[in-house]
Order: C-alpha cells, then sequence, then structure tokens
C-alpha cells in the first residue's frame, strides 16, 4: 500500500507544534531555575519556592479557563478563529522574550501568567483547527505527529539554549544574560515556526456572523453547553479529560521545580527532561500508528493507568538516578495521552463548533492543571519541613503533595471507561 503524503497544510500544523513546544519545555527546564535564582536573590524560602510556583500556574490556568470557552465560540464565527490566533500567539511569544526584563521574582511570575495565558489561548485555536486541516481518518495520526515533532523539534532550540547556560563563561557572558537569551531563542523559534500555519490556514468549518459578535459568540456557547448536556458521551469525556490530564499537565509543568524541591542536581534534572523529549518522539508516533490497528480508547486507557503509575512512582522519587527513569517513563506515554485526547474529542464532536468545544476543553484541561498545581504547592506549603518514612523511605513534603494527584487520576480513569462505552453505541 503506497504511503499517503501529508498535504502542505498538515505539515504547517504539525509545525506549529514544533514552535510552541519549545515554550512548553523551557517551562519545565529553565524558567523554574531562573524563578529559583530571583526568588533566592528576593529573600525567598526554599520552602516557599516550589508553592509560589505553583501558585503562578495554577492563576495562569485559572484565567484560560474562564477566557478560552468564550474566545472559542467567538472564534468559530467566519473570519475571527486567525486573527484571534494570531492575538494569543503574539502575547505569548512577546511574554516568553520578556521573561529576562524581570528585576525581581514577583515581576517574573506576572510576565510568565501573561505568557502563559498567551500561549495556552493560541493552543485552543490551534486544537479546533485539526478538523479543518485534515480528514477524520487521519485525525489521529497527525495530532500524534503534531506532538511527536512537536517533542524532537522543540530540543533544537532548547540544547543552544542549554549550552548558553551551562558554557555562558565560555561564551564570556553571565549566566544571567545567557537565561535571558534563552528567552529570547524561544520565543523566535515560536514565531518561526508559526509563519507557515498563517499563511495557509482557512477557516472553513464556521458558523454565520451577526451583528453583534460578542453578544453572538455567548450565545454559541450556550448552544454548545446545551448540545453538551444532550450527548453524555461528550460530558463524560470532558469530565474525565478534567480528571486524567490533570497528572499530565502538573508533571510536565512541574517537573523541574519538583526535582529542584527535593535537592536534586539542576544539570541532571535539565538533561533527564532533554530525555524525555526524545524519548517521547518516537512513542507519539508509536500510538498515532497504533490508533489505526487498536480502538483510540483502548490507548487511551492504557495511557492513563500508565501515568496514574508514574505519578505513584513519583511519590518515591528520592535520587537522581529516579528522576532518569521518570523522565523516560514520562516520555514514552505523554505524547500518546496528549495526542489521542485531541484526536478522539475532534471525533466526537461538531467540526463546525470545535471552537467553542475546544475552549471547554480546555476548561477542564487548565481546571485539571490549576486545581492539580494548587494541591500540590497548598500540601507541600503546608506540611513544610515534615518528613515521613514509608517502606524505609523517607518523604519530604514535596513528595507528599504529589500524592494527591492520584485521586484525580483514578478519577478520570473511571469517567474515561463510562465516556467511552457511550462513544461505541
Amino acid at each position: 500500500m503506497k504511503k499517503e503524503k501529508l498535504t502542505a497544510l498538515e505539515r504547517s500544523w504539525i509545525l506549529y507544534d514544533v514552535g510552541n513546544s519549545a515554550f512548553t519545555l523551557l517551562c519545565s527546564t529553565l524558567l523554574p531555575i531562573y524563578f529559583n535564582a530571583l526568588a533566592t536573590a528576593g529573600g525567598l524560602s526554599e520552602d516557599l519556592y516550589l508553592s509560589y510556583w505553583s501558585y503562578a500556574g495554577s492563576i495562569a490556568t485559572a484565567l484560560v479557563a474562564i477566557i478560552g470557552p468564550v474566545c472559542g465560540a467567538f472564534a468559530d464565527q467566519r473570519g475571527f478563529k486567525k486573527p484571534i490566533f494570531l492575538l494569543c500567539l503574539a502575547l505569548g511569544a512577546i511574554g516568553c522574550a520578556a521573561l529576562g526584563a524581570a528585576w525581581s521574582w514577583l515581576v517574573f511570575l506576572v510576565i510568565f501568567v501573561i505568557a502563559k495565558v498567551g500561549y495556552s489561548s493560541s493552543l485552543v485555536f490551534y486544537d479546533s483547527m485539526l478538523s479543518e486541516v485534515t480528514e477524520e481518518k487521519k485525525m489521529d495520526k497527525i495530532s500524534s505527529m503534531g506532538y511527536a515533532y512537536g517533542y524532537i523539534g522543540s530540543v533544537i532550540p532548547f540544547v543552544l539554549c542549554l549550552a548558553l547556560v551551562l558554557g555562558y563563561e565560555m561564551v564570556g557572558i553571565s549566566q544571567t544574560t545567557a537565561l535571558i537569551i534563552a528567552f529570547v531563542i524561544t520565543a523566535v523559534w515560536w514565531i518561526g515556526c508559526s509563519v507557515p500555519l498563517i499563511r495557509r490556514y482557512r477557516q472553513t468549518a464556521f458558523v454565520e456572523r451577526q451583528a453583534h459578535p460578542l453578544r453572538q459568540a455567548f450565545g454559541e456557547l450556550g448552544k454548545t453547553l446545551k448540545h453538551a448536556k444532550e450527548n453524555p458521551n461528550i460530558l463524560f469525556y470532558l469530565l474525565a479529560f478534567f480528571f486524567f490530564i490533570n497528572g499530565v499537565y502538573t508533571i510536565i509543568d512541574m517537573a523541574t521545580a519538583y526535582g529542584t524541591a527535593l535537592g536534586l542536581d539542576t544539570t541532571g534534572l535539565l538533561l533527564a527532561l532533554l530525555l524525555t523529549q526524545v524519548v517521547a518522539f518516537p512513542f507519539a508516533i508509536l500510538f498515532g500508528r497504533l490508533a489505526a490497528k487498536v480502538s483510540a480508547g483502548k490507548l487511551m486507557k492504557i495511557c492513563i493507568l500508565s501515568y496514574a503509575a508514574i505519578i505513584l512512582f513519583a511519590v518515591f522519587l528520592v535520587a537522581q538516578w529516579q528522576f532518569w527513569l521518570l523522565a523516560v517513563l514520562v516520555g514514552m506515554f505523554q505524547g500518546g495521552i496528549q495526542a489521542l485526547s485531541r484526536s478522539y474529542m475532534a471525533r466526537i464532536i461538531p467540526a463546525e463548533r470545535s471552537g467553542a468545544y475546544f475552549g471547554l476543553m480546555d476548561i477542564c484541561g487548565k481546571g485539571a492543571s490549576f486545581l492539580g498545581m494548587l494541591l500540590v504547592g497548598v500540601v507541600n506549603q503546608a506540611l513544610a519541613g515534615v518528613t515521613l518514612n514509608v517502606f524505609g523511605i523517607e518523604l519530604q513534603n514535596a513528595n507528599i503533595a504529589v500524592s494527591v494527584l492520584l485521586i484525580l487520576m483514578v478519577a478520570g480513569y473511571a469517567l474515561f471507561c463510562k465516556a467511552d462505552k457511550l462513544n461505541q453505541k
């Protein structure tokens, strides 16, 4: 059988994942280190470092959860999706470049929240484009390729940034300057990878624009909510997504901060997370191919259970080699669960309401991330200085805090089983 080639639009859509993934990698690696340096210089105690970083992430996700569905419904109107996508992209990329201008840890967190809101909001519209850039039978494949090439492509600017940060003395600059340059490199890479999609994408699924577009957006959002209520398969899937994706996002967003809080070597943490990207590339492709032979529902159940096991392993993480193993395990299932979640959603919703539905999906995803990061932050702060001996392993407050994610992961699995059963009818 002849291998089907990707269209120019499909390649352009995948390339945006390559661009924005560089910011995701930056957030989980270098940004927590830079924030830690600012926090230490500002007199913030190490016990509060992880909590404050968690709170900033929670605020960003809460803001996106609030504005995402409205913007999504707005973008479903003819001619609006692309301009709003561009606005969010600009907010995220400019915010990323501006992070180096922060003179205190608090200002840094404010800029970070703005950049994260722009980044996350752009993904609402980007994800909703999936049903327009490819056909239904290729959704799992294209979605998986987006994540796969995003993981491996983001390594290119990251390696350059990492070389600058670790070898700043050879270049003749300070480490702070190296980090500032890294922020700019990431922003330029992100924008550059976005150009082909901006040039080629045309909105083909939409509702006609009326005289009052903002009022219409709220009306369309209301219709979408009513549609979801009348279709329990979609409703249960959104609820399931809310719970299970929390473990994925929280582990991704807090990996470096978690390792730093446990006192692990910074360079080792960065290299381990680089390994995650490399491992994630072939496994994301693998899950995309498996989806053509095995139902996406079965694959997602495997990914959810695997992530629950990964979180349990993270609870007992106390050594550097364990963090490396954690990085490999996350890489194996991270791309699969994210890609399949996106294509699974695109398949069960009407294309003309994709913006509003992916806005609702983003509420669930960001709500889960908000809840996960908030719970970890609160428990970590409440148990500051507390240790617990379990099976002869001395767990710190950060270890104990991560364990709360297991409850949400189990709930997500149960709800997804219900949703997948309804979708098979």
